[in-house]
């Protein structure tokens, strides 16, 4: 037999280091969040806010999030789930969604810090990219770095509509205009048509279309939703933008009142009383059976 060396020795297992536990998970890049947390120590004790951006199956998560010692602290957070209250009834995880939610909780945090009147954002959607710009006269704006995770940026990505959104709202969100769809890797340009589409669900509209001349009972599954809304191709543009509207003028959260009622696994323990009365009629039970 051949030699074979020993390569996890006991003088291996004496320096190994274990990894944090949410990168054992999987769950958290610490070599971009190190970037992301750590502030310049001339500037003492200041936040350095992140716009956190998660996705589930069913929902959008955007957060405005800074870290503590004791762990990461929430300024301000907004949903997808909260965009009916706005008009968006269905499609609450597509590229527009994700667009609307980034734009709440923009304008959500401004509110909360007296900066909405002062950065209003970029109210007229044209599909440009643009940068919110401090006021001579006043306070600078509100800085945030986009907090991706473990996802993907690539071109297209729905976390770039949550940044584009909240970039619109009045946010200062450090961001080129590379990411975005409708941008030409060759010509180094960006088609506003495109990125202007994607942000009223156009794309949606005209897969909407395509699917429905092709294959209609397919088209009845896939958007059976929208079917039961009743909202059409058509709608998508003005429900999307009477949403952006509905935003801007009201961004506060709503307090839900939860109706729970606690279920009893278990039998509640019976007192002395209860006790003495319950052994009384089973013998009474007893005697009825003999007699």
């Amino acid at each position: 037999m051949p030699f074979v060396k020993l390569q996890k020795n006991k003088a291996y297992f004496k320096r190994y280091q274990v990894k944090y536990r949410r990168r054992r998970e999987g769950k958290t890049d610490y070599y971009a969040r190190k970037r992301l947390v750590v502030q310049a120590k001339n500037k003492y004790n200041a936040p350095k806010y992140r716009l956190v951006v998660r996705f589930t199956n069913t929902d959008i998560v955007c957060q405005i999030v800074y870290a503590k010692i004791q762990g990461d602290a929430v300024l301000a957070a907004a949903y997808a789930h909260e965009l009916p209250r706005y008009g968006i009834k269905v499609g609450l995880t597509n590229w527009a969604a994700a667009y609307a939610t980034g734009l709440l909780v923009a304008r959500r945090v401004l509110s909360k810090l007296g900066l909405a009147d002062k950065y209003e954002g970029f109210p007229e959607i044209n599909g440009s990219v643009e940068e919110v710009e401090a006021l001579e006269d006043g306070p600078r704006p509100f800085k945030a770095f986009l907090d991706v995770g473990l996802k993907n940026t690539t071109t297209g990505s729905k976390v770039f509509a949550a940044m584009k959104g909240a970039s619109d709202g009045g946010i200062f969100v450090p961001h080129s205009e590379r990411r975005f769809p409708g941008f030409d890797t060759e010509s180094k340009e960006l088609d506003a048509e495109t990125l202007r589409s994607y942000i009223f669900g156009g794309h949606v509209a005209e897969y909407m279309r395509s699917l429905k001349e092709e294959d209609e009972e397919r088209f009845k599954a896939q958007f059976s939703r929208f079917i039961k809304a009743g909202v059409s191709a058509d709608d998508l543009e003005d429900m999307y933008a009477g949403a952006h509207k509905a935003i801007r003028a009201d961004p506060s959260t709503k307090p839900t009142t939860k109706t729970t009622t606690h279920k009893r696994r278990n039998q509640r323990p019976l007192n002395a009383k209860q006790r003495k009365d319950r052994v009384r009629q089973k013998i009474a039970a007893f005697k009825a059976t003999l007699e």
